[in-house]
């Protein structure tokens, strides 16, 4: 299995035991999907942003069209794009 890449499946306990120390052991069954999975699933949508992830496991940020309207400032919507990223990515992204 690669990291990152979406299956379809059933994942089952192999072992029916009470207690709660003990190996543990799954097994998992990919199913094959009849439906069209999307390629490049939406994991945000924002207003100034969306987050797409790829087959390979990265993510990618796209603009959205730019609303025009007259309260519309440039710090506005850098703050606006830079809130959107923070809440996106802040559960995806490993802090060092």
């Amino acid at each position: 299995m690669r990291v990152g890449k979406d299956y379809q499946g059933v994942l089952k306990r192999d072992v029916e035991i009470d207690e709660f120390r003990y190996d543990e052991h799954f097994t998992f069954v990919e199913t094959a999907t009849h439906q069209t999975v999307r390629r490049n699933p939406r994991i945000f949508s924002g207003r100034y942003i969306t987050v797409t992830r790829w087959a390979d496991g990265s993510y990618h940020p796209n603009f959205r069209p730019m609303p025009m309207r007259e309260d519309l400032t440039l710090e506005r919507y850098a703050l606006g794009v830079y809130n959107e990223l923070c809440m996106a990515l802040g559960g995806l992204v490993e802090e060092e």
